[in-house]
């Protein structure tokens, strides 16, 4: 009694509280007080009536749980629930056989009506009923259940260590904070101990209905023999009066037992969303108009076969029939009300004033396309150009060095199907043709037969190429073509077109970027070198010289070095550039003549050196005359390299680079020219051609 007093007199638990903190001692008491003391048949009644109303109450609760763990007292709840039929079972037998002899209504009224209203008084259908529900709350749907908590409750502790690595993993990324790991991994544990308990409570009811069972068997022959040996009754009124009771008593028991061993089943079947199992069912089961239409359509063909009941089959197929035409009307018209709402604020739009957002900024590198190529770059049709298009930035920004602006595509149909162009910062720099469904055959010079198609050339290179069908690939390749499809014919001109543009893709914001990502490795090569040693724009300049040369600028750290060591004293763009390019000759030679090869060149005569030098030093340029022979010369030079499968490199001295890298680089683009500063010792040089020999 002290214990008792010393409880409600606890600090800070308040009568709401010390209520439900006695619930659960009293809901124990009150079991094995039924199992223990006799009740009256009113307190029976009420007794199964509140079991009734429990089972109800535990089904609907299930239903509009969205998640299993918002109802994780399931599990003590079947155990009571469970323990409360089988003391009401234990508290109805001990009336049935005191007063079963006196009638059908001696163990209660809510016993006599589940007797007479649900079975019509005949105990052998009783008996039938009795059993066929004990039968699918044993076989069907407890055993259900039971499995799916068990397989739950394995695949649960199977991925526990998965999920505490992945809790880890999210607290070391800095995405959630101490408290909310704690709060997940409570979540996790509490995972696992509910499918845990669910598969062991599973077995409660399984037993329940095995005793249920067994109950009504002993209680009909225990109340044959207290009727007639006790009571003096003929062997018929005892069959009667303790079987319809029996009955009753079980029947009573085990619907609420099948309403539990459903909402069980719902609890551990329901798959954890944002929607209880209602939303689900309707959402999921309801929503195809055409599932419904089809239904309707079987249903009515079997209501027209002679024989079947003609109302039925065609009442309810006209029922689908007008519920899929009523699910079919709501789609159309939540499409309408979304289309409204997204025209909507292009209205207002219009009749606002207009504003900083409705300027329009260019984008730094963009692809159009005609209406036949969209297939190419639409990801809902395994588009591959767009996979490609992220590996040439990826591959660009590993050779060049820095990386460029996403490339933005948009179609165009006032371009024709199957055209496209690429533009920078919004003007074109390249277009071209492609041919969905067929590969380009372009032709390197030396094939050895010819194919049927449509002529054209490869949009990057310039070279005579013909569109031809799939079946003539392996023909092609047997003549010495080269066959691309329609995505690599595109890509490898992107690809060209942004090689040849870099320098003006890389902008303020991309030489701050460098910045930032060299400064991270190598902090004092960058601390005070912008702006004190030299400006942002000073060496944005510095590295689009490079880039229009053709050099990478992948050896930052290089590039910085000699911007810090001559920067203070030259300031010129163009100096430095030369200076850069001394210090990054052996990379520069590398990348032209690989694998240490000799350097098979154009070299410059002595006399047009010495002519250059001179128009050089007095500051002027070179002759309109010499310039064409020069030209002229330059371009044959370069022809023989190509046939000698060479790259075109021109070797000059160091001072006259300069120059003629500027006059060179309009007209001959594909023509590097190198001075002989920029070429290690250890290489060896081989002139191939000359140019000015004749002039």
């Amino acid at each position: 009694m002290n214990a008792l007093t010393n409880f409600f007199n606890m600090p800070g638990l308040r009568a709401g509280a010390q209520m439900k903190a006695l619930a659960g001692p009293l809901l124990i008491v009150m079991i094995l007080g039924m199992m223990i003391l006799p009740l009256p048949a009113f307190v029976l009644d009420l007794l199964f009536t509140f079991n009734i109303a429990l089972s109800i109450m535990v089904l609907l609760v299930g239903m509009y749980t969205q998640r299993a763990l918002d109802f994780a007292a399931f599990p003590a709840v079947l155990l009571f629930s469970t323990l409360l039929r089988l003391s009401l079972n234990v508290a109805s037998t001990r009336v049935v056989l005191l007063e079963g002899h006196t009638g059908p209504d001696a163990a209660g009224k809510v016993i006599e009506a589940f007797g007479h209203f649900l079975v019509g008084g005949n105990f052998a259908v009783g008996i039938v009923v009795f059993a066929i529900l004990v039968v699918i709350n044993f076989m069907v749907i407890t055993k259900g259940a039971g499995r799916i908590a068990e397989v739950g409750a394995r695949f649960m502790l199977d991925a526990m260590p998965g999920k505490q690595m992945a809790i880890d993993a999210d607290l070391n990324a800095g995405l959630i904070n101490e408290e909310g790991a704690r709060k997940r991994r409570a979540e996790v544990a509490q995972e696992s101990d509910f499918y845990g308990a669910m598969d062991g409570a599973s077995k409660f009811v399984r037993g329940d209905a095995i005793a249920g069972l067994l109950i009504m068997f002993i209680n009909v022959a225990a109340g044959m023999v207290v009727g007639m040996v006790q009571h003096d009754l003929d062997f018929g009124t005892a069959v009667h009066n303790y079987t319809l009771l029996t009955i009753g008593d079980g029947l009573v028991a085990q619907i609420p037992a099948l309403v539990i061993s459903t909402a069980a089943g719902v609890i551990v079947s329901r798959v954890s969303n944002e929607q209880d199992v209602g939303q689900q069912l309707t959402g999921q089961l309801f929503s195809n108009p055409r599932v419904m239409f089809i239904t309707a359509a079987i249903i009515g063909m079997m209501g027209i076969i002679p024989g079947m009941p003609h109302f039925a089959f065609l009442l309810l197929a006209g029922a689908l029939a007008w519920f899929g035409r009523y699910i079919m009307r709501r789609e159309v018209k939540a499409v309408e009300t979304k289309a409204r709402e997204e025209r909507a604020p292009a209205v207002q739009a219009e009749a606002a004033e207009a504003s900083w957002e409705d300027v329009t900024m260019v984008d730094p590198l963009g692809m159009e396309v005609g209406y036949r190529l969209i297939s190419l770059v639409d990801r809902a049709q395994n588009g591959e150009l767009l996979g490609r298009i992220k590996s040439i930035r990826k591959k660009i920004a590993q050779d060049i060095g820095f990386l460029v602006p996403v490339v933005h595509i948009r179609d165009n149909l006032e371009l024709k199907p199957t055209a496209y162009r690429i533009t920078l910062k919004g003007v074109e720099v390249g277009s071209g043709e492609a041919s969905p469904g067929q590969w380009m055959a372009i032709n390197p010079g030396q094939v050895t037969g010819t194919l049927p198609g449509a002529a054209t050339r490869d949009p990057a290179f310039g070279l005579p190429a013909v569109w031809i069908d799939a079946s003539l690939k392996e023909q092609a390749q047997a003549y010495g073509y080269t066959v691309v499809d329609a995505s690599t014919v595109v890509a490898t001109h992107l690809n060209h077109v942004i090689q040849m543009h870099a320098s003006e893709l890389l902008g303020r914001q991309e030489v701050q970027a460098l910045l930032d990502r060299i400064g991270k490795e190598a902090p004092k090569l960058t601390e005070d070198l912008v702006p004190k040693t030299i400006s942002l724009t000073g060496l944005q300049k510095l590295l689009q010289n490079l880039l229009d040369e053709g050099v990478a600028i992948r050896d930052m750290r290089t590039i910085l070095d000699v911007v810090a060591e001559h920067a203070p004293k030259i300031s010129d763009p163009a100096e430095l550039t030369t200076l850069v390019r001394v210090a990054l000759g052996r990379a520069i030679t590398q990348q032209l003549f690989p694998n240490n090869a000799d350097l098979q060149v154009i070299g410059l005569d002595a006399g047009l050196e010495r002519v250059l030098s001179q128009a050089l030093a007095n500051g002027g340029g070179i002759e309109p005359g010499l310039a064409d022979a020069v030209l002229q010369q330059a371009q044959g030079a370069v022809t023989r390299q190509e046939q000698l499968g060479l790259d075109a490199v021109l070797l000059v001295p160091a001072t006259l680079r300069p120059l003629m890298a500027r006059f060179l680089r309009r007209t001959l683009p594909q023509l590097k020219v190198l001075s002989h500063a920029e070429i290690p010792d250890n290489r060896n040089i081989r002139i191939t051609a000359m140019i000015g020999g004749a002039a």
